[in-house]
């Protein structure tokens, strides 16, 4: 990320950035009307990063819905190098803002996210960057930013899970963070790693395929003892563990049938394969399986569990803790970014963590 720019301050728009200037802008939701009596003033907030959007074209948008909606002046907050929008979220919170918008990538998504934790002030989706994750999986639009933009001022609220997870790092330290979409350990965090940036921004999801094989190659399992709910501990040798929120990744890849973002419910799946036949049982029950059969079934309303059969390389389980201690440290990622090395780790859902602004009507 970018590092932080000079705020800048314009009509119909101001760039919050320290504590006064938060009580300022609370203070200017408040006007004075014409019987006298002091009405407060709706306002929105945007959390955004530099390097994933066009700053003219989203103030336009947002200018545009904010006077149709007849709302005050939208705060404004720019992500940081060492912050990807945790604190900016939190001081939308605390300015009054009655909606924030996440305009960045995956990892801005992710941090608003935690910073608005347990608010009660909604968090709105703005497609930017090359993963828009959450809002895959809550099917929202990504090719019309006016209508998303429109959706933060008109929509309605949905409560969501929010993933939480606790890391210990081989020096005994522990780092709490949040995940929207979902964690993992093994193959998947080295592609995160190995994944080169520029050829990401270029190709988006397509730069993984180069990792991929690159990791393939090695085969390396990772050893680990775990334990989900109240169940009894146990040893396991994998190749990748996710435990996710939502259960599709982009390409309509269905990873998880079963995930569901307001379910309670955390969904675990272990790929253990034993040579290539192993990646190719995986690689048709995630993209045959999982994907066709299972709208076939939506579509008829019958059960086709007959038909997906269990596969030996891949193992799913659900549970609202998990807890994972390594045999060694392995590098994590949470919802696409990585986060360093660990030895270990918790996670819990926490049901109806996140409120989230979603088109009026919507079924999903």
């Amino acid at each position: 990320m970018a590092d932080m720019a000079d705020r800048d301050v314009s009509a119909g728009t101001r760039t919050s950035t320290t504590e006064e200037e938060a009580a300022d802008a609370v203070a200017e939701t408040t006007r004075e009307g014409a019987d006298g009596d002091l009405h407060t003033e709706r306002r929105a907030a945007v959390v955004f990063n530099p390097t994933k959007v066009e700053l003219d074209v989203l103030k336009a948008a947002v200018a545009s819905a904010e006077t149709a909606a007849g709302w005050g002046p939208t705060i404004w907050l720019e992500t940081a190098e060492d912050d990807p929008g945790i604190a900016m979220a939190k001081e939308a919170v605390e300015a009054g803002a009655v909606v924030a918008l996440a305009a960045g990538g995956d990892g801005t998504v992710r941090a608003v996210a935690e910073g608005m934790r347990g608010s009660g002030v909604p968090l709105a989706l703005l497609p930017a960057g090359t993963g828009n994750l959450l809002a895959r999986n809550l099917e929202l639009t990504l090719d019309h930013l006016e209508e998303s933009v429109s959706t933060a001022f008109t929509g309605e609220d949905r409560e969501l899970d929010l993933g939480m997870i606790r890391m210990r790092r081989a020096d005994g330290q522990t780092e709490e963070a949040a995940f929207v979409v979902m964690a993992g350990i093994g193959l998947d965090a080295q592609l995160m790693s190995n994944t080169d940036d520029e050829l990401k921004k270029k190709v988006g999801w397509l730069a993984y395929a180069q990792s991929m094989a690159s990791a393939l190659k090695g085969g390396r399992r990772i050893h680990m003892r775990t334990r989900l709910d109240e169940q009894k501990a146990r040893n396991r040798s994998v190749h990748t563990m996710l435990i996710g929120n939502c259960g599709s990744l982009p390409g309509n890849i269905l990873l998880l049938p079963d995930a569901a973002v307001d379910d309670g419910i955390l969904d675990v799946v272990t790929l253990r394969p034993e040579g290539p036949l192993g990646w190719i049982q995986i690689f048709w029950k995630v993209l045959v399986e999982n994907a066709i059969l299972r709208r076939i079934e939506s579509g008829v309303g019958t059960s086709l569990e007959g038909a997906r059969g269990k596969v030996r390389a891949m193992g799913y389980q659900r549970a609202r803790k998990v807890g994972v201690r390594l045999d060694e440290p392995e590098p994590i990622e949470l919802d696409g970014d990585e986060f360093g090395e660990v030895v270990g780790f918790d996670v819990w859902v926490e049901p109806g963590g996140l409120l989230t602004r979603v088109p009026t009507g919507s079924s999903v």
